[in-house]
């Protein structure tokens, strides 16, 4: 399955005990000699009252807290397979709880939950609590804007989305030593305060077309900065996601597409 060019493998755990060595991971994710995918995303009983329990491993092979264009594409899995007859669901993350709902024009909207700010929620290693942080990349100093959406981000405002590093400084991004466990590095162009385009370097993985997760981050920067409104088009390489937030305590809206584009088996 794919959001907007962000790719997965999608397996169904509800009716059979699935557990995947990080090396089995990172074969189902090799596009040359597996599957090839982004992530790997497990469909699973929920433990406690919820509908479903969604587990996300990257390609790397390390599991990991949230993928929202992953989110949409396990509720158009269930919504799509019968697995529930109800329009909106509530799903268990390693960060939380999610609600996606299936829109009438077949898209998803998912409660992505309220962003965290608090650099040991983040988790990011600094003095205090600021607005915007520098950061020094490659002997260059960068301001971020860094906070959590279930996963880690560090947002930069760009000129050109065209002309960003984002190939050789995203590695050095996602490993800084600031960051515990790594972070996702997103680089924004502000169009106008209704309009960005976005490219992401995602931990674990790589520049990849779209991230759900990072649209988000990427809003709530603009937003905090004063710089955006309140519901947001972003442009990634992908596609479009719509992306709003209340500020505050509120959630964060995500909306956007999700396809399925075959199924099949693979021996392990």
């Amino acid at each position: 399955m794919h959001g907007l060019g962000n790719d997965f493998v999608l397996i169904e755990c509800m009716n059979q005990p699935i557990k995947l060595s990080p090396e089995q991971l990172r074969y189902i994710a090799n596009r040359r000699i597996g599957i090839g995918c982004d992530q790997i995303l497990l469909v699973e009983k929920a433990k406690g009252d919820a509908d479903f329990c969604y587990r996300i491993f990257n390609a790397d092979g390390n599991e990991v807290e949230q993928c929202g264009n992953g989110a949409r594409c396990f509720a158009r899995y269930v919504f799509d397979q019968g697995m529930t007859k109800k329009k909106e669901i509530r799903v268990e993350t390693f960060s939380g709880i999610i609600t996606p709902k299936l829109a009438k024009n077949g898209e998803i909207t998912i409660n992505m939950g309220a962003p965290k700010f608090e650099p040991a929620e983040i988790p990011f290693i600094t003095d205090a609590r600021k607005l915007i942080y520098p950061l020094d990349i490659n002997g260059k100093e960068i301001e971020f804007s860094v906070l959590s959406m279930g996963n880690p981000h560090a947002v930069q405002i760009t000129e050109d989305i065209n002309k960003a590093q984002i190939l050789t400084e995203g590695a050095l991004i996602e490993n800084h030593s600031c960051f515990p466990q790594n972070v996702n590095a997103e680089y924004m162009q502000i169009l106008n305060r209704k309009h960005i385009n976005l490219r992401v370097y995602e931990r674990g993985v790589g520049e990849t077309p779209s991230c759900g997760t990072g649209a988000c981050a990427a809003v709530v920067a603009g937003i905090t900065r004063g710089l955006l409104d309140s519901t947001v088009k972003v442009s990634t390489i992908g596609g479009n996601l719509s992306i709003s937030w209340k500020g505050k305590n509120n959630p964060v809206w995500m909306t956007g597409p999700a396809t399925s584009v075959f199924y099949g088996e693979i021996e392990l």
